[in-house]
């Protein structure tokens, strides 16, 4: 994978990053326990018993894999949510209260780099922005769990119309952000949809793989090697 990810890496000078772009799931956040603790836990407020957190899991992340293209519709969630209960019937009758459950703040993990690594970026006066495939409800949800105020935009794949690994998500940013695309890093957790992506486009890009303990040319283990990868380059 880190071989695919590949030779060009990013820039050795820090000089040359003038804006960094983060995606989103699995870069800053993550559900809290698990989507089938969230699940479940709506499912029983709403007097149904439902299978187990790890087998609403299993049927989410199979259905989940199953998406060609997740085009990040809340008709696509509410499909997706009936693929992991198997409701009969082709509904799920708790699928709004489910919907919005998903934006407070409490069903997310704000990953314990995300802040500090995001103090250590902006105070070297380096633009900040997301690049995310995710739905309208992303901008509310970056506000409760406290990162809105670190970046001055968000390019959303419902607003832009493009999701990535798209390059027209990535030239929105280049263009609004007024920054030349290869002086600007990319940070995601998806080899196809951040790096490859990115790099489509033109920017740098680095794979963040937080199961890994060892740093490498194209990927790092956490946001905070990240940091001192740009203030020593």
């Amino acid at each position: 994978m880190n071989g695919q990810a590949g030779a060009e890496g990013m820039a050795k000078s820090s000089s040359k990053i003038q804006a960094i772009t983060f995606d989103v799931g699995g870069t800053l956040i993550s559900p809290w326990p698990s989507v089938g603790h969230v699940y479940a836990e709506v499912a029983l407020r709403n007097g149904f018993v439902p299978p187990s957190p790890q087998l609403l899991n299993e049927r989410f992340g199979k259905a989940w894999r199953a998406c060609a293209m997740f085009d990040y519709t809340r008709r696509g969630w509410e499909e997706l949510v009936q693929e992991t209960f198997q409701f009969p019937g082709g509904s799920v009758p708790f699928f709004a209260d489910l919907y919005e459950r998903f934006t407070e703040p409490d069903v997310w993990k704000v990953f314990d780099d995300v802040k500090p690594a995001l103090d250590a970026v902006a105070s070297q006066r380096v633009k900040l922005a997301v690049i995310s495939n995710w739905d309208e409800r992303l901008r509310l949800l970056l506000d409760r769990v406290g990162l809105a105020q670190y970046f001055e935009s968000q390019f959303i794949s419902c607003e832009v119309g493009a999701p990535k690994p798209s390059r027209v998500i990535f030239d929105r940013a280049a263009s609004v952000l007024k920054v030349d695309p290869a002086a600007i890093l990319h940070v995601g957790d998806s080899l196809e949809m951040d790096v490859h992506g990115a790099r489509n486009a033109r920017f740098q890009a680095v794979l963040l793989d937080r199961g890994q303990d060892v740093e490498t040319e194209m990927t790092v283990p956490n946001l905070l090697s990240l940091v001192r990868r740009i203030e020593c380059a």
